[in-house]
């Protein structure tokens, strides 16, 4: 069974947040990670609602805000929503994964996290006027 730390990074290599997650399998595809990723931060938001989510992805109506995202009011969100809207994401650029020292291209790719089990995750920032 294999550890892996979920490490969100600005585009810079600044740090923002990390967190580790044990007792997974060897060698898991970026899909499963990211799945895995989005239904832990969102059980862990469920278990404690607030009206802002620190996530991979923007809930629907939500606003987006300095890492994170304001909430119109405290609700439940679904994880399933979640991990599809980071699949869309993913595979239109919206973050990359860095999986070691490459970046993750697609999202069948299998990681080996017995030789990878540091994931970063790069939000990339919509331009304004580009």
């Amino acid at each position: 069974m294999g550890t892996v730390t979920f490490r969100d990074e600005t585009a810079t290599g600044k740090p923002v947040t990390e967190w580790r997650l044990s007792g997974l399998p060897e060698r898991m595809t970026v899909r499963e990670l990211i799945t895995l990723r989005v239904r832990e931060e969102v059980a862990r938001y469920n278990a404690r609602p607030g009206d802002r989510f620190n996530g991979l992805v923007r809930p629907d109506d939500a606003e987006t805000e300095l890492n994170g995202y304001r909430l119109r009011a405290p609700r439940p969100i679904d994880w399933e929503r979640q991990a599809e809207i980071a699949e869309r994401a993913f595979l239109s650029n919206g973050f990359f994964v860095l999986a070691g020292d490459r970046q993750a291209e697609e999202l069948d790719e299998v990681v080996d996290l017995t030789v990878d089990p540091d994931l970063v995750f790069i939000k990339l920032v919509a331009l304004v006027g580009g």
